[in-house]
């Protein structure tokens, strides 16, 4: 950041700081001693209905619709002030705009511990004068289309699959789409050392760990065959017969983000762990914050990078990295999180995984 550009963002953080209203959700701390907008006061009650209506939306008695709408309310007020903090990104409703931001959490986002299992190697630094300026597996048919989670902390098996999808299309040519649910019903890794982190279905894991599983059971099955429930259901249904794809060895990739692109470039997809906060108000742009915790909550899949004109102050050129998420394609652009790459915004860079080996089988 230059001298212009603090010395505007410090002018833009006096006149921002005021004395907050009580709200129905919880806030980021961190935003809210920075900025507040001061409320939303008209048409929330047009924007509820469109809501509801875009996504679905019912609830079963008017307490229950009325709570909702003070929440959705709140949420907008959250969304401006996120569009403040964030302005080369566009924030407004989501199909999460009437949870609270604890509710969002604990039905959404689910890692658990940041640990690194035993089988987890460090990944070879790796050439990067010859990178790419701009590089996409999407157009490279190494990504499947867009999943939705829904109302599950399952997110860390979608970015496992998804990692493991992108390595199997570069070892067979062929791009199949894994069972996540597998993941849910049948990854309960632990490690002995830190109680609490074992992978848990809807209540969260951890991507190495989920790798870490597939190392030991011998695969993954093909979705189609262990088809996804969203749901826990205690059983596993795994079938070594029908295994589509499995995990050699796996690396964590270094801080560098040279070196995330090459492993990204070389390797394929890469499952990496993420700060989700600003993420429940996202529609679309660049998201790049002036502030974003690091403490990671949230497994995507990293699929490619660019560039693009989306500074707020001084137009010019910025790179990105294109996110996958877990969310379905009413989300995002499509589906898809652009975050700006250079600063590890939101604890992006801090855990990365690349499947460095793939052994397949033929059904």
């Amino acid at each position: 950041m230059d001298h212009r550009t603090l010395f505007l963002f410090l002018i833009f953080i006096l006149f921002s700081v005021t004395v907050f209203s009580s709200e129905t959700v919880e806030e980021d701390p961190l935003i809210r001693q920075v900025v507040d907008d001061g409320g939303v006061r008209l048409g929330a009650e047009h924007h509820f209905i469109e809501f509801k209506h875009r996504f679905g939306k019912v609830y079963s008695t008017k307490d229950e619709h009325d709570y909702r709408f003070n929440v959705f309310k709140a949420n907008m007020r959250r969304a401006k002030r996120h569009q403040l903090m964030d302005p080369s990104a566009v924030h407004g409703v989501t199909r999460f705009s009437d949870l609270t931001p604890r509710e969002f959490r604990n039905s959404v986002l689910g890692l658990r511990g940041l640990r690194l299992p035993s089988d987890a190697n460090t990944a070879p630094i790796l050439p990067t004068d010859n990178l790419p300026a701009d590089f996409d597996w999407r157009d490279r048919g190494a990504v499947t289309s867009v999943k939705n989670q829904g109302s599950c902390g399952s997110c860390w098996s979608f970015s496992t699959t998804g990692a493991l999808e992108g390595a199997h299309f570069l070892s067979t040519g062929e791009l199949v789409s894994l069972s996540e649910q597998q993941l849910v019903d049948c990854d309960h890794e632990c490690d002995p050392d830190e109680p609490g982190s074992c992978d848990s279905g809807c209540n969260g894991g951890l991507m190495n760990s989920a790798f870490e599983y597939i190392l030991k059971s011998g695969g993954v099955m093909r979705e189609e065959d262990y088809p996804y429930s969203g749901t826990d259901r205690g059983t596993c249904k795994f079938d070594k017969e029908k295994i589509a794809a499995s995990v050699a060895n796996f690396s964590v990739v270094s801080l560098d983000e040279n070196q995330i692109a090459a492993n990204l470039v070389k390797n394929g997809p890469l499952a990496v762990a993420i700060n989700a906060v600003y993420m429940q108000t996202y529609v679309g742009g660049v998201s790049c914050p002036y502030i974003c915790s690091r403490r990671l909550d949230h497994g995507v899949l990293l699929v490619g990078y660019g560039s693009g004109a989306y500074a707020p102050i001084r137009m010019k050129e910025k790179p990105y990295w294109i996110i996958k998420n877990s969310w379905g394609e009413n989300w995002g652009e499509n589906g898809f999180y652009k975050i700006c790459r250079g600063r590890n915004i939101c604890g992006v860079d801090s855990m990365v995984s690349t499947v460095a080996a793939v052994h397949t089988t033929t059904q």
